[in-house]
């Protein structure tokens, strides 16, 4: 199931899978992200994490976003097994290095139940926290 699913993400992540994210988190999937220290449940806030990531790291659907295809987000390695995949990626992010990986977890119904993300070095991690504060701070519904 999980190289389905992995062909899904990787398509959601080229900008080709319509309502991507709704289509391959589970309701009750559990978020674990490099900067906030408790998981966060749920597909809204999952999602909204995501999203913001998605607008934080300079993806390969961002025509023009850089000039220098080395700089932009990639996977570069990928390990499935059984219902678990380890996605490796690097990115540029205002002249820093970012490496880190994706570790996904979906359920037999070929959800996604988890998600976690591990980013270094520590510049990285540093530059990537205030990056998605301010991009999810832009992202709050305004009342």
């Amino acid at each position: 199931m999980i190289h389905k699913v992995i062909e899904q993400w990787h398509a959601h992540m080229r900008g080709e899978l319509a309502n991507g994210l709704d289509l391959l988190l589970d309701d009750d999937v559990v978020f674990y992200s490099p900067i906030v220290y408790t998981p966060q449940a749920g597909k809204a806030i999952t999602t909204l994490y995501l999203q913001a990531a998605g607008q934080t790291l300079p993806g390969e659907k961002k025509e023009g976003a850089t000039s220098d295809p080395s700089k932009r987000f990639r996977y570069t390695k990928q390990v499935l097994d059984g219902n678990t995949a380890v996605l490796e990626f690097e990115t540029t992010v205002d002249g820093k290095y970012v490496n880190g990986v994706d570790i996904i977890t979906c359920n037999d119904a070929g959800k996604i139940v988890e998600f976690r993300v591990m980013i270094r070095p520590l510049q990285a991690i540093n530059l990537v926290h205030q990056q998605m504060a301010n991009m999810l701070e832009q992202m709050k519904p305004q009342p």
